[in-house]
């Protein structure tokens, strides 16, 4: 394999920037490979029962072999989608925002809601979610949070997942159980190595500190840990209070900051903003990229893609695949 082959020059970390480039693509590669192999083996498996018990049309063999067929759609679909990551810094850490939009306490609710959705799907990804800030809501949920996911490819997947989410349900917030819809937005970036090219300048920061909100303990409510950043040039302000040193939050918000200018920049040469903010629009009736209907019926339905889950359940459970692989898919043609 060329790539291995590279790997094994005596000069090969000479170059640290092209060599980690390298070993990232030959990993990605060697998991791809590993993947087929599996789905062809399990595939020889499924040929050749079918055809040593498929003489008699009958039997237990018929339930196994259309369950071990529909095992085989499933992983060959996953493999199908992960063919698609190829943008630059799919296989990147994600820092995931949400942001309450239009309905109040409800949709304050409805952020707290989406946040527990992207925590399950995380975890079912077996990647790592660290909650890094939130304020919250003055009844109820969160009036924004941030969250760093990190896993193979979790930019790739989750940056289907930007932009308004819609909710329509009962409010149980309501005296009068009247129905609601509320809105939240969804800010998808990927985390950026060290070596980007967006460098900030100290004379165009400002930072702010102040005590960390919380539960309490150690260096929290005590001590001035948290960290405010706003680059004076753009007017962009990030927040970050989830380490217990001011230091460690500065450092954090910086890469959060880093990513955020990194998509300004790109927003500049790509023809629309929306591309790159991945439909960036205002939280409101009318931008929603998918819905949630909860009452009269139960729905979800991605504008996108037009797919519809009539499990809402299931999905605000964490269930995103079929989203997920629909929109790749979509953004492929």
């Amino acid at each position: 394999m060329v790539l291995e082959k590279q790997m094994q020059q005596p000069d090969f970390w000479l170059d640290t920037k092209q060599a980690k480039e390298i070993s990232q693509l030959y990993g990605d590669a060697k998991l791809l490979v590993e993947d087929w192999q599996s789905i062809t083996d399990q595939a020889e498996v499924l040929f050749q029962l079918a055809k040593e018990e498929g003489s008699d049309g009958q039997g237990d063999w018929l339930e196994t072999i259309n369950k071990s067929y529909q095992e085989l759609l499933t992983k060959f679909d996953k493999l199908e989608v992960r063919r698609l990551l190829s943008a630059p810094y799919d296989d990147s850490n994600v820092l995931l925002s949400i942001h309450a939009g239009a309905g109040g306490t409800d949709a304050q609710d409805w952020a707290q809601m989406l946040q527990r959705m992207y925590l399950r799907f995380s975890e079912d990804q077996n990647w790592s979610a660290v909650i890094l800030d939130k304020s919250a809501g003055q009844e109820a949920g969160l009036k924004s949070c941030l969250i760093k996911i990190s896993g193979r490819f979790a930019y790739g997947y989750l940056k289907c997942e930007a932009g308004v989410h819609r909710l329509v349900r009962i409010s149980p917030f309501d005296g009068e159980k009247m129905r609601h819809t509320s809105f939240a937005l969804v800010e998808v970036l990927p985390e950026l190595p060290e070596l980007t090219d967006i460098k900030i300048k100290d004379s165009d920061l400002r930072v702010d500190t102040f005590m960390s909100s919380g539960a309490g303990g150690q260096s929290v409510n005590t001590t001035y840990s948290a960290v405010r950043l706003v680059h004076l040039p753009t007017n962009i302000t990030v927040t970050c209070q989830n380490e217990r040193s001011q230091l460690q939050n500065k450092e954090t918000a910086l890469k959060y900051l880093t990513a955020k200018l990194w998509q300004v920049e790109q927003a500049k040469q790509q023809a629309t903003k929306q591309e790159l903010r991945g439909e960036f629009k205002s939280v409101a009736w009318g931008n929603q990229v998918r819905s949630y209907v909860l009452h009269p019926y139960k729905m979800v339905k991605d504008h996108r893609t037009e797919l519809v889950n009539n499990d809402p359940d299931k999905v605000l459970d964490g269930y995103l695949d079929d989203f997920i692989s629909a929109r790749l898919k979509q953004l492929a043609r």
